[in-house]
This record gives structure tokens, sequence and C-alpha cells, in this order.
């Protein structure tokens, strides 16, 4: 299996917005990706310069104990972006950690930023009561937010998709880059925009906690067909609609959640909400509909996904491909950085 490489200049042009945007390497991807950004992601490769970093790096920020997880989901994370029609020949594909001017660039703007400033931003504080931390973060988890910078300038990239919890990431990369500009005296790097998905954050088939493969509710992008009905016959829905003929909550229901997201009805959608919400219409019939559609999205990704990993030495090339171009990007972006605010350099 070919994969081809090699029509994406090594150097950023002004003619096309660029877009950095990434997913941490921690497990294989799931339908949440999937809605909230891989399939944007497909789009707009096509008229944007796009870069997709397997960020492994911000992986270790709290996965520092199991480094061989993350590691190991380098390959799957990048079978998943190919499986959904991420097109190596329109997207660079990277590996974060092989990138040292991101680390450099790291180094630089944590001088910019206070520990105070960090501890307010929205993202992190959620993020380190969901993880139980409390006084005990790692200082690579709370600077976070200078890495996705160090990420996001070192492409000079001026949109990011992110879901709406994460829009305080961009604004605070904003700050670093404003600062920056200053001491420049000149528009040293662009500021980024948060490309913001129509489908919000898609909740976990029981409703409650965050989406994931390990904890066993969320439907991976490699699911069988026995595992999605297994899971689409688990979803939550209203626990108060007992029998059919029960008038039922479409709100906050798990199953009409997914509809919204994947149906490419939105008239048949309606109906089923309208005649779930004054009764007659049973939770299998709608679980039924959803199951067809997620198994007939499902189903080709799969099939790919599987073709691909039978070639693991073809994936790790386009990656190595990828990362090569990236790093020429990275390190320009960092010489640029590095002379704008008058470090040493050797003559």
């Amino acid at each position: 299996m070919n994969i081809a490489t090699n029509h994406i200049p090594d150097r950023v042009t002004d003619t096309q917005s660029v877009i950095l945007t990434g997913d941490r390497t921690t497990e294989p991807l799931h339908l949440g990706h999937y809605a909230g950004s891989l399939r944007n992601r497909v789009a707009l490769q096509h008229s944007h310069r796009q870069y997709l970093l397997l960020a492994d790096g911000q992986a270790m920020t709290d996965n520092a104990a199991t480094p061989e997880k993350v590691a190991s989901n380098v390959l799957e994370v990048a079978l998943d972006y190919l499986a959904v029609g991420i097109d190596p020949e329109l997207t660079t594909i990277a590996v974060q950690s092989s990138l040292p001017a991101l680390a450099e660039l790291t180094m630089l703007y944590m001088n910019h930023v206070t520990v105070s400033r960090l501890e307010r931003n929205p993202t992190i504080k959620t993020e380190i009561q969901q993880r139980g931390f409390e006084r005990d973060v790692p200082a690579g988890f709370l600077c976070y937010p200078v890495s996705q910078a160090a990420d996001i300038t070192a492409f000079k990239a001026s949109l990011v998709p992110v879901g709406e919890d994460q829009a305080p990431m961009i604004e605070q990369t904003n700050e670093i880059v404003r600062r920056l500009n200053r001491l420049a005296g000149e528009p040293l790097l662009p500021e980024a925009r948060a490309l913001i998905p129509a489908v919000g954050r898609l909740p976990s088939i029981d409703g409650i906690s965050k989406m994931s493969k390990s904890a066993g509710n969320a439907i991976p992008l490699s699911a069988s067909p026995d595992e999605i009905r297994n899971a689409v016959r688990r979803m939550y829905t209203d626990p108060d609609h007992l029998t059919v003929s029960d008038p039922g909550k479409v709100e906050g229901n798990v199953v009409f959640t997914y509809l919204d997201a994947f149906s490419d009805d939105p008239g048949t959608v309606s109906d089923l909400k309208a005649r779930y919400r004054r009764g007659g219409l049973g939770d299998m019939q709608v679980k039924n509909h959803l199951e067809e559609i997620l198994q007939t999205l499902i189903w080709p990704i799969r099939e790919r996904r599987a073709r691909l990993a039978d070639d693991p030495g073809e994936v790790m090339r386009m990656l190595r491909d990828g990362t090569d171009r990236a790093r020429k990007v990275t390190q320009e972006t960092l010489d640029d950085v590095r002379a704008a605010l008058g470090l040493f350099h050797w003559t």
C-alpha cells in the first residue's frame, strides 16, 4: 500500500489559511472525535494548509508513568486519521515529540505567562478537578496551554479546530502572541481563531462520564458490528419512558443526541422526536434507526483501517515524511522568533 506524500510544500505560504490541530495519543479515536473534529478536518484539508499533530508529548503530561501506552497509540491514532479520510498528500501528519523546536518555543513562552494565569485557565481548572490532582498538579500539565501555544504558533496557524471547552486555550495562546509581538515590535506571529464545530461535545453512551474507549462508554472508529449494536442498546434514554405509550424526553436523551450528530436526514429525526415526545414510539425503534446509521458510517472506516494496519511500515514512513516536513516549518518559526527577540546566536 503506497501512501504518497509528495505534494505538500515545505514552507507555509500566505495564500492559504493554516490550520493546526491534533490529538493526544492515549487511546484510539472514537465517534466523539469524529463528530467533534475529524470529519471537519477531512473537509478543511481541501481548502486550507492543514497540519495534524500526534500529540504524544502532551499526552505525557498526565501519563508519565505509562510511556509505553502513549508510544503505542501513535500508530493507532495515525491509522484512525487515515481511515476517516485524512489524506497525507493534503494534510501533514507529524509526531509532536520529534519536533524539537516545539520544546524550545515552549521554554521561551513560559517566561511570558504566570502560574496564576495558568491556574485561572477555565479548561485547566476543570481538567485538574476531573483528574483529582488538587495541589499535586504535574508541572507539565499546568503548562499544557503554553505547550499548545508553541504548537499553534510554530506552524503560524490562524485557525484551530477545537471544542467549545478548549476556547480558553486559544485565548491564552493569543495573549502570548500579543506579548511577543509587542516585544518584537512587529507582527511576528499571527493570532489564532478557534474554529468550533456546530456539533458540541458528544456525550458518552451512558450520558454521564467523559467518553473514553478504556472506560467502555465510547464507540471506537474500529468498532465491529456487534460492538456497535451493543453500545447502542446500552445508550441512556429517558428513564421515565417506561412504555411505548408514555411521552418521552428528547433533551438529555443520548440516542437523539447521536441522531442529531450523525443522521443526514434531519426531517426524519424531527419526526421521531415529535412522536417520542407525545408517546407512541419505543426506545428500541429509535435505537434500531440509530444503529443502522452508525453501522453504515463505521463500516468503510473499519475496513480502510484494517487494510492500513496490514502494512504498518508504510504508515510509519508516511509519519516520518510528515514529521520531516513539519520539522522544517517549526524550525523556521523558531529561528524567526529568536532573531526578532534578539536572542544569542552563533556568528
